[in-house]
C-alpha cells in the first residue's frame, strides 16, 4: 500500500511575498550555470538540456531549451523526467536571486500536453515565499514562446541547506570552492 505524501509543494497558508537579495543578478542578466557539466544547465554536458535562465523581475526566472533526440522518451516527444528536470532547474535558479544554497524537498509536476522533439520550451518560476527553511515556488513551461500554450506545470518546495552539504554530499567538492549561494544555486 502507498502512503500518501506528508508535505505538498503548495502553501497551506498566505506567505510573506519573498524579497530580492540586493547583490542578486539584475533583471535581464543570464544566469551563469552552477556547475560546467550539470546536466540541465551545463554548458560542456554532451547529451543535457543546456537550459539558458534569466533573471526576472521580483524573485522570478525565466529560462528555454530546445528538445533534442537525446531527450525524447516515446519516438519524437520529450521524455516527462527530461521535462521535470527543465523545471527542476528553472525552480531551481531562483536561489540566484534570493542568494541562498537550497536542494529540491518535492516537486510536483502537471503534464498538460506533448512536448515534440525540436520544440522549444519557454519556462517561467517565481517564487511564493518561505516558511522556515522551506521556499515554495511555481513554474510554467509553454511551447512556442513566453506567450504560447502550457504544456506542463509545476509547484515547488526548496529546503535551504548550509554550504557545507554540498562538501558532505557531492563529489569533487572541497571546503575551498563552496562559496556560499553559489554552490549550487
Amino acid at each position: 500500500m502507498i502512503e500518501p505524501p506528508t508535505r505538498t509543494a503548495t502553501p497551506q497558508r498566505e506567505l510573506e511575498p519573498p524579497e530580492r537579495h540586493p547583490e542578486a543578478p539584475a533583471p535581464g542578466a543570464v544566469l551563469p550555470s552552477h556547475y560546467d557539466n550539470c546536466v540541465a544547465c551545463g554548458p560542456s554536458h554532451p547529451t543535457g538540456l543546456r537550459l539558458v535562465s534569466t533573471a526576472g523581475p521580483g524573485v522570478s526566472i525565466t529560462g528555454e531549451f530546445t528538445v533534442t533526440k537525446e531527450h525524447q522518451g516515446a519516438p519524437g516527444l520529450a521524455h516527462g523526467g527530461v521535462l521535470a528536470m527543465a523545471l527542476d532547474e528553472t525552480l531551481g535558479g531562483l536561489s540566484w536571486l534570493l542568494r541562498r544554497p537550497m536542494v529540491t524537498g518535492r516537486l510536483e509536476t502537471d503534464y498538460i500536453r506533448p512536448v515534440p522533439v525540436g520544440a522549444t520550451l519557454s519556462l517561467e518560476a517565481r517564487c511564493l515565499g518561505f516558511e522556515g527553511r522551506r521556499m515554495y515556488a511555481k513554474a510554467v513551461g509553454r511551447l512556442g514562446g513566453p506567450e504560447g500554450s502550457i504544456a506542463l506545470r509545476a509547484s515547488a518546495v526548496f529546503v535551504v541547506v548550509p554550504p557545507q552539504h554540498f562538501v558532505e554530499h557531492g563529489t569533487d567538492m572541497t571546503a575551498e570552492n563552496v562559496h556560499d549561494y553559489e554552490v549550487n544555486p
